[in-house]
């Protein structure tokens, strides 16, 4: 013996539409989720089932005192259900006349475009520019590294790293001055631990190579 197959989401909004339809009433939810299950919708599913009604103005919602009621007129119903088909029609006839509209657009742009020797040859010496253009692209690509515009922007980003890193070597001694006074006795421990990481006696500000002149690399 088959199972009996559920309702579709489709199947039970018309379910709950007709209770609604048939009392013409108000109903609190949890009236709903009791006779829900008579027209074969379970209670889980009627809240979300009446939501979805709500999201699409055929069930209208209202909270009055601390109470949120739930009501919908085949009227009702009806001057949505002729709203929306209003709005299709609309949306159909802009989409048409928008047709047209590019239908003519491409009928225009087709006018001086008919084949013929001259447009050929006119597209051929065009594939010649752009295939020298892009082989005019490789060669700059070359010269890249000796740009100066190249050149002055990596000179910028090195000075703001240099800055950056001696403003990081100033946080540190700070921190390992104040190490120093808040733990004198420790001072031993704190010795193996500045070497443990990387911060030898050697540890310094960076000094800044002076860099290579513009002018050089322009010339």
């Amino acid at each position: 013996m088959s199972k009996k197959r559920g309702l579709s989401l489709e199947e039970k909004r018309e379910k709950m539409l007709q209770i609604f339809y048939e009392s013409q009433d108000f109903f609190l939810l949890k009236e709903l989720e009791k006779m829900g299950p008579k027209k074969g919708v379970i209670a889980q599913s009627v809240k979300d089932v009446v939501q979805s009604l709500v999201d699409d103005d055929l069930v209208s919602r209202d909270k009055i005192g601390t109470s949120v009621y739930f009501w919908s007129l085949p009227s009702c119903a009806g001057n949505q259900l002729r709203s929306v088909y209003r709005k299709l029609d609309s949306d159909l006839q802009s989409s048409k006349n928008r047709h047209a509209q590019l239908v003519d657009q491409c009928q225009e742009l087709k006018k001086g475009r008919e084949e013929s020797d001259e447009r050929e040859k006119a597209v051929a010496d065009l594939k010649d520019v752009e295939q020298n253009h892009n082989e005019l692209q490789v060669e700059i690509a070359k010269y890249r590294d000796n740009d100066p515009a190249a050149f002055e922007a990596m000179r910028e980003a090195i000075a703001v790293a240099h800055a950056s890193a001696n403003r990081w070597t100033d946080n540190i001694f700070t921190l390992r001055q104040w190490c120093s006074n808040n733990f004198p006795e420790a001072k031993e421990q704190l010795e193996n631990l500045y070497k443990e990481v990387g911060l030898t006696d050697d540890f310094d500000y960076l000094e800044l190579v002076a860099p290579v002149p513009l002018k050089a690399v322009a010339d």
